[in-house]
Parts: C-alpha cells; structure tokens; sequence
C-alpha cells in the first residue's frame, strides 16, 4: 500500500480488489479428482492410438462438463451436464460449416451470441448451454477441426459417466445433506437470538433454504409422480419453516430473560441429525425442552414438536401433503413459459443484443486485422459479457488478470514438458487445480483453466512456447472489447436499475404487511407462508445483485454503496413482521387494523419514492417520518407493532437522505 507524502495512505478502490480475495470454501475433493481423470484419461487414450489430437479434442470438450457441473443432487448433475452438451453439439455444427468463411462467420457467430444471450434468462441449466452454444460454435468457426466434429462434445459424455458411477451408492444423500445443513443453520439462527450475529445468521439460513428448496423442488419437477422418500423430505423442509419464524420471534424477547436456553438449538440438531443419518421414519426424536416462558418460547416448543412428529411419521403418510410453498409444474409447460418469457422479456433481449454486438465487433477485428489464434478473442468476450454472470467490469479486469496470472503457470510447462505421454500427469495436476480454484474465485478459476487449454491447443497445433503471447494478446483484446462495446458504451451500465429492484422488493413488504395480520390469530391463510418465502428469496436476489453492483466503478458502485443499508433495514423489516405476526399467534394482543394499515402505507410510500427518486414525505405533527400516511403511533396498551414501527422507521431514515 502507498503512503501519499502528505499522509494520506493510498490504495486501489475496494471495488476494483474486490474479485481478488480469495473466497473461504472448502477444496471439492470429489470434484478435483474427477476433474483429473475426466481431462487425462481421453488423452492417454489417444496416445495409446496414436490419434493425441483426437485425445486433446476430447478433454477440451471435457473442460466444459468439468466447469459446468456445479449441482449436487445426480437427477439435476445429469440435466447440468447433458443439456449443454446438446447445445454444444448444435454449436460446434454451426461453426464448422462456417469455418474459414470470414463475414459469414462474423453473421452466423452474431446470431448465435443473440440466441446465447436471450436464452440466459430462463434458467441454470438454459445459461450454460447458451454458454457452450457459444463458445463451442466460436471454436468450430476459427479451429480446424478434425473429423468427426463432435468428438469435440465427446469430453462431455466422459464426465456424465464419472459423475454417474456414484449415483447407485449415493442417490438420495445429497438432497438429505442438503435438508440437514439446512436444519443446523437454522440451529445457528436460533442460538443467535438476540445476539450481534442475528442479521448474519438469517442471511446465512435464507441462503440454504433457497438452495434446498431449489434441490427438492427441481429434482421433483423430473419425477412428477414424486418418491416417498422425496415427499418426506419436502415435508421435513416445510416443517422447518415454523422453527425459522419463531427463531425471528425470539429476536423480540424481552433483554432481562436473557439468551435462548441451549436447549432450543440443541433440539433443532438434533432434527438434524436424524436427517443426515438416512431415511429412516417411525421413531419420534426425543426432545429435551424447557417450560416455555413467553409468546417466542411457546412459538419455538410448538414448531420444534410438529417438525419431530413429522419427521417421525411413515412415508405414505405425506402422500396428501398439501404442499403450501407450491408445487412446481411439469416439465414441458415450464419450458413453455420461460421461452415465452425470454421471447417477450426486454431484459433479456438487452442482454443477447449486448453480447451479440461484442461477438460481432470481436469477429470483425479478427477478420481484419492479423490476429493469430484469433477465436480466443471471441472465447474471451463470451465469458466475461455472459450477462447472468455478475459485473461486466469486474469479470473483463478479473479475466485479465487471471490469465496473466495463468500464463505465468503455463510458461514453464510448455517449455519445459516434453509432448507425449508426459502430458497425462501434467494433465492431470493441472485439471485438479480447476475446481479448487473455480471454489475461490473468477480470477483464480481463470488462472487454473488457462495452462490446461494452452496445452490441449500445444497438442493440436504444435506452437509450443509460441502460443502463450498471442493467448495475452487475444485475451487483452476480447477484454477491452466487452470493456468498451459492453460496458462503457452500453447505456445500461450507466443507468443501473438497482433501484427499481429494490423498490419492487419494498411493495412486497408493503403487502406482506397487510397480509400478515390479516384475520384473527390462529388462521394462517394459505397465501401467507407463500408470501413469506417467495419475499425471502427476492430479498436474497436482490442482495446478491447489490453485492454484484459495489464491484462495479462510479457512479453504480458508490450508488449501491449508498443503497445498500437500506437494502439491510428491508429485510430487518421483513423479519419484524413475521416475528410479530408469530408473537400475535402465540399470546400477543392482534394489533388494531389501523395502525397496520399506517405501516402499510408507509412502506407503500417508500417504494414509490424509489422508483419516482423523490424525497420522502415529511415528518407529521409527531415528527415521525414513519408514520405519515395515516398519522397513527399506536394505541393504548401494549405496542405490539412497536419493533416493526421502529423498523419502518430507521428504513425510511436510511432512505430519505438518499433521495434528497
């Protein structure tokens, strides 16, 4: 770090460093040494037959299946891989009949990054296969390819089998993990109770929540008729949610009681180990738990014994689960909807237009200047401009950055490693490297990918040292391309629509509000857990998508930096209201329709400053901004909308400097 002469210390912004810490995650094991077999094995198998450039195609197609398979459970592992390798097929199709045909290339390559862009929309597994579309037709339009062209996709075949061999021994272990890891971050949550760690807690059980819920749930959407074991672990899942809202409610408990017993947590580990343990049903888990002492505790000892009984009970007897979180529908009409909804979404024809235009400008420089290996260019403006990857800017300078730093990596192995056989182990260490690394980061996922396709090229182009100039120079280019055409020339990056976001995200909590405490305690409308979860996960999206946008430099970087308490205070404000609403059920007076209504609106208020960026309305004759659309502070007797009013109130606080 710098030292300016007149004291003040000088260091690169945070969000342009942002990329470069490492992530903390664990080192995938499984994942590494599949990665080390799926890239080597086809190799040696071409040098045993004497065809090394057929074995370097095949692990270059295996690259994308190694890269690709992020899931967990083998049913989705198998779409994640399989479906792409599809996509890829058409892609490397349309571009060998291309090959060599410069400005056709240019109009072909154009349409296909279209299509790749618009089709990101619709979902994971649609994402990366517009990706491999991509990339696979831009490699069969600049590579000579031997024949047959789809030994290209082949790679993909040899990691859908590795990744399968487990599946007889570990089917089912996944999405029982996944339900137990969610139960022990509830078990977290709730020992932080009243704690600093609260706020960090309920993101952290949001998050696995989410992804247990889209294990389940897009697991079931290709088993329709839906397994015993499946349905009991949907209804275990939905069980835990009643523990979540009451660990929210606990947040309320009057200081003096001090913290939770620990054998509140306690009991919910212990749920969760009889998740992991395996699918075993009839016998109730024993639960130790104290005499409850208020509405939190009761909330806590109801919700802890109902997720018991139904863990303890038989299989058939979820069979008529009502399935409150909604159940998904089937496949065909899903896809249905989500082509509808790419064809028609001005979103998504922004973001084909954004990466059509870069692979179009990226082709025509290729076409007319001399650029060796010319299609690492357009490789490069794929994985950086991909829009549902994150920050355009941050992944170009990332991108830059890991390939110097992969370059470094490869300068001594292709120097020094002589080609044959001794290309397996080198192989072969390095593939393990790509999913340790993928694990800490864009940049550090780069670094590990770039000496395995500069060898895998060496063996399909015999080039050696020379190759690795020309991959810095080609990567630099494709980067200032995605840079300047897709970033700093895109009216879009100017303009960010965070705001917008996080404005529909406060009407929702507007209506969540009036939801809640709609009808007397006791009657849980069906509407209301689905409310609840579906805000939930637009609040995860849209913390995500403002983490996303502090990377980014002036003006969107500071202007998240700005939003981004109040981002924090909604959800704070989501959580009071079904902490309240739990209370109100569990002893609680029912606070007066009015007053609910005043919060209502003055959430309802809120959102419409954001999306208007007008200032707030004026404090009323109380000077309580948070209470001026009806005028109403409560009534007399006990406040039990106190904690959500307060809520309110430092979320408009937070809000109205902001707007002006």
């Amino acid at each position: 770090m710098a030292q300016h002469p007149h004291g003040v210390r000088l260091s690169p912004p945070t969000w342009l460093t942002a990329g470069l810490r490492p992530q903390p995650a664990p080192v995938p094991w499984a994942a590494v040494a599949r990665a080390s077999v799926a890239l080597s094995a086809p190799l040696a198998v071409g040098l045993a037959a004497g065809r090394p450039a057929y074995g370097a195609l095949v692990s270059m197609g295996a690259l994308s299946g190694v890269i690709g398979d992020t899931a967990d459970a083998y049913r989705m592992r198998f779409f994640n891989i399989a479906v792409p390798q599809l996509f890829g097929a058409v892609g490397v199709t349309l571009g060998t009949l291309v090959y060599g045909r410069d400005w056709t290339a240019v109009a072909v390559l154009t349409l296909v990054a279209l299509v790749s862009g618009m089709i990101s929309s619709i979902g994971s597994v649609a994402s990366v296969s517009g990706l491999l579309l991509l990339l696979n037709a831009v490699v069969g339009a600049g590579l000579p390819m031997p024949r047959p062209w789809w030994t290209l996709t082949a790679g993909g075949a040899v990691v859908l089998l590795l990744t399968l061999f487990g599946w007889p021994l570990r089917g089912g272990v996944p999405e029982r993990a996944a339900v137990a890891d969610s139960y022990r971050s509830v078990a977290a949550f709730v020992r932080a109770a009243g704690t600093p760690e609260h706020d960090e807690r309920r993101q952290a059980v949001t998050q696995s929540l989410n992804a247990s819920y889209d294990l389940l749930l897009a697991h079931r959407t290709r088993r329709h008729g839906r397994s015993p074991g499946l349905t009991r672990l949907i209804a275990r899942l939905n069980a835990l949610i009643p523990i979540v809202e009451a660990a929210s409610a606990a947040k309320l408990r009057p200081a003096r009681l001090g913290p939770l017993p620990e054998a509140w947590p306690a009991a919910v580990l212990a749920l969760a180990d009889s998740i992991g343990n395996g699918p075993r049903t009839g016998t109730a888990v024993p639960l130790e738990l104290p005499e409850p002492t208020g509405p939190s505790e009761r909330a806590l000892d109801r919700a802890l014994r109902y997720a018991a009984a139904v863990g303890a009970e038989p299989d058939h007897a979820h069979a008529a689960d009502p399935d409150r979180l909604g159940r998904p529908a089937a496949p065909w009409v899903r896809t249905r909807r989500a082509a509808r909804a790419a064809l028609l979404s001005g979103a998504s024809w922004r973001y084909g237009l954004r990466l059509a235009l870069c692979i179009g400008l990226a082709q025509v420089v290729v076409s007319v200047l001399p650029v060796p290996r010319s299609y690492w260019v357009a490789l490069t403006v794929t994985f950086v401009l991909k829009p549902d990857f994150g920050s355009v800017f941050s992944r170009a300078v990332l991108r830059a950055l890991g390939t110097a730093g992969g370059l470094l990596l490869a300068v001594p192995v292709l120097a020094e490693v002589p080609r044959g056989w001794w290309d397996v182990p080198t192989v072969a260490a390095l593939a393990a490297l790509i999913p340790a690394f993928s694990a800490k980061g864009y940049a550090f996922q780069t670094a590990a990918i770039t000496p395995v396709i500069l060898l895998l090229s060496d063996l399909l182009n015999h080039q050696g040292f020379g190759l690795v100039l020309p991959r810095l120079y080609d990567s630099l280019i494709g980067c200032g391309i995605a840079l300047v055409a897709g970033y700093l020339c895109w009216p879009e990056s100017w303009h960010t629509r965070i705001g917008d976001r996080l404005a529909d995200t406060v009407a929702d909590a507007s209506a969540y509000v009036a939801l809640a405490f709609a009808g007397a305690p006791g009657q849980d409308r069906p509407a209301r857990p689905v409310r609840r979860r579906r805000l939930y996960r637009d609040l995860s999206a849209v913390r995500s998508e403002f983490q996303r946008a502090l990377t980014e430099p002036p003006p969107t970087g500071p202007r998240a930096a700005a939003w981004w308490p109040l981002v924090i205070a909604v959800e704070r404000v989501v959580e009071a209201t079904t902490a309240t609403r739990v209370r109100v059920e569990h002893g609680e007076p029912a606070p007066p329709p009015g007053e609910v209504a005043a919060i209502a609106a003055d959430l309802a208020a809120l959102a419409g400053a954001l999306r208007s960026g007008t200032p707030l309305p004026g404090p009323g004759p109380d000077g309580d901004a948070a209470t001026t659309a009806t005028g109403v502070t409560g009534a007399t007797g006990p406040d039990v909308l106190g904690p959500l009013r307060s809520e309110v109130r430092a979320a408009c606080a937070i809000a109205s400097p902001v707007l002006g």
